[in-house]
């Protein structure tokens, strides 16, 4: 029996790179797959190809279940229908992988408000809709007796966690993933939900142009360690953080309280520079944000 015999998954944004390496590793493992993929450029523009079917008809030749979607997973209403599809198709949903999203990079300064509101719609809200009407779906089903090992896989990065020059909007989007994977792991583990992102590293469309590429790991590199979350056995994992760049797997730690200082009143503001030299001094020198010069 494969770790993911008869679990029921969504992957989205699926059709390319990372998420068609997730799809067909989860289908490996016994999953029935939705492969939504909305079919756009790299920059979120149509594309006349929509890929999802060609990875539904990957896994069905591989002797697994999957259907296509093409939903746009920052309209409210079609996540919502994307939920009910696997509910409807499979009979529930037991596994919420959120992947999709593209980039439009710019220095801060050049950024055009479209831009903006494009990149952090299909990356914070595309991840926020799905992840809203699964849980809603999960909350019912453990209110009603029916409680499912359900697992959340959301997708950050490296420009969320430390941060990426010309990359301010998807840094703010992917910092936001991260953050939304921490409260969505406190609030829903009491309907037998677990949330966790992993930040991936891979040699994509995405990262093609933006970076040198010629070294990075490849997109399936990083489907393992999905398929093991997405697991009845990773029950006891929830609210982390995990980067994958190859075969090295590295634990996140993200924001914790560091040195204080409590003057035991209003602080003076002559008082503050010296008390937070101080504090800076004694604290863990910050990770560079990749782009900096050293």
């Amino acid at each position: 029996m494969t770790l993911l015999e008869g679990r029921i998954a969504i992957v989205t944004g699926a059709g390319r790179g990372i998420g068609r390496a997730h799809a067909l590793e989860l289908a490996r493992q016994g999953a029935k797959v939705v492969v939504n993929d909305f079919g756009v450029s790299l920059a979120g523009e149509t594309d006349a190809e929509s890929p999802a079917e060609a990875v539904v008809s990957e896994i069905k030749a591989l002797g697994g279940e999957a259907v296509a979607n093409g939903a746009d997973v920052a309209d409210f209403g079609q996540a919502e229908a994307m939920v009910q599809q696997a509910i409807d198709t499979f009979g529930g949903l037991d596994i919420l992988v959120n992947n999709a999203g593209f980039v439009r990079d710019r220095m801060l300064v050049n950024t055009s408000e479209e831009e903006w509101d494009a990149v952090i719609r299909v990356h914070l809200k595309g991840h926020f809709a799905p992840l809203r009407h699964a849980g809603a779906y999960w909350r019912s089903e453990s209110k009603e007796g029916r409680t499912r090992a359900a697992r959340v896989i959301n997708t950050s990065s490296g420009a969320g966690l430390q941060g990426s020059i010309g990359q301010t909007t998807y840094s703010a989007a992917k910092a936001g993933i991260a953050g939304m994977t921490l409260v969505a792991a406190a609030e829903m583990g009491r309907y037998g939900v677990t949330v966790n992102a992993i930040a991936p590293v891979a040699r994509t469309r995405m990262t093609e142009g933006a970076f040198d590429t010629s070294a990075m790991p490849e997109p399936e590199d990083n489907s393992p360690v999905v398929a093991w979350l997405a697991s009845v056995e990773a029950g006891d994992v929830t609210g982390r953080v995990i980067e994958i760049e190859g075969g090295q797997i590295c634990l996140e730690e993200g924001w914790t309280h560091g040195p204080r200082r409590d003057a035991g009143r209003r602080w003076e503001t002559a008082e503050v520079g010296s008390a937070l030299r101080e504090l800076i001094a004694e604290g863990a020198v910050p990770e560079p944000v990749y782009g900096v010069a050293p």
